[in-house]
């Protein structure tokens, strides 16, 4: 199975905040809902919008990536937020408490306050810590590198066995911190693949991740997953899409749609 490493590489991905304001585009109208009937080759299709995204953004390059625990918690705490806030929020979590066991075993409100910039600190403290907890209990030593000499499945459900971790936030540690071939799907890539017509509709967030990691070989997973992310940001936003500016746009039945509805 292929292995991925991106070490060493640094990026901010995206100019556009994920709750920043969307610039003018084309509204999304109550016929076309901005979703599709899966196309007919899906394959042939994502590895088309895997080269208009190459070509339009180059080849993706992430920050430095950090250590497996270090990615589960930046994770856990990016979850409903954007990553200044996460990496806010992950910064103070550390100066004041550079060790790991220290997070461990702090009074969980010292912790809730110190990523109080990250959001839901209420529910993520007490995640994280408890995460750490049964790290210590089944592991023995805190650390997750273990996980790299483990096959891809037996590490992933490793990391799906604590509270808060889905299968996004553990695909996140493994491609990016641990080089093993799996996809993580977050909003952007959700909504994007939905519109593309590379899923069906009704298709979950969780489910999609399986899905799909099979239209792509797995080298490719690294620049799919940070190009789609990027133009979710800066050009398919959810609400106004701004399809004129769209190299994926020849290839998009929602933009075939909302064209339709326009001339209705």
């Amino acid at each position: 199975m292929a292995q991925i490493s991106p070490a060493g590489l640094q990026i901010t991905i995206g100019t556009v905040a994920v709750d920043s304001p969307e610039p003018v585009g084309r509204k999304l109208g109550s016929k076309s809902r901005g979703y599709n009937r899966e196309v007919k080759s899906p394959k042939k299709r994502a590895l088309e919008v895997r080269s208009r995204l190459l070509e339009t953004y180059g080849q993706p390059v992430w920050r430095n990536p950090l250590p497996p625990l270090d990615e589960l918690v930046s994770t856990i705490l990016s979850q409903n937020t954007n990553d200044a806030n996460r990496d806010r929020a992950f910064k103070t979590l550390r100066e004041r408490f550079p060790a790991w066991e220290e997070v461990r075993d702090a009074d969980p409100s010292d912790i809730i306050a110190a990523i109080r910039s990250a959001g839901l600190a209420n529910q993520k403290g007490p995640r994280i810590q408890r995460a750490l907890q049964q790290i210590t209990e089944e592991h023995g030593d805190l650390n997750l590198d273990f996980l790299e000499n483990l096959p891809l499945e037996q590490a992933k459900d490793w990391l799906l066995r604590f509270k808060g971790v889905g299968p996004k936030t553990a695909a996140i540690v493994l491609l990016f911190s641990l080089g093993k071939p799996a996809f993580p799907v977050d909003t952007h890539i959700h909504r994007l693949t939905g519109r593309l017509g590379l899923r069906l509709e009704n298709i979950t967030a969780e489910q999609s991740h399986d899905h799909l990691a099979a239209l792509f070989d797995p080298a490719m997973y690294y620049d799919v997953h940070l190009n789609l992310i990027r133009h979710g940001r800066e050009i398919c936003h959810a609400r106004s899409p701004q399809c004129e500016r769209c190299p994926l746009s020849d290839l998009c039945p929602s933009n075939q749609a909302l064209s339709r509805e326009m001339h209705e």
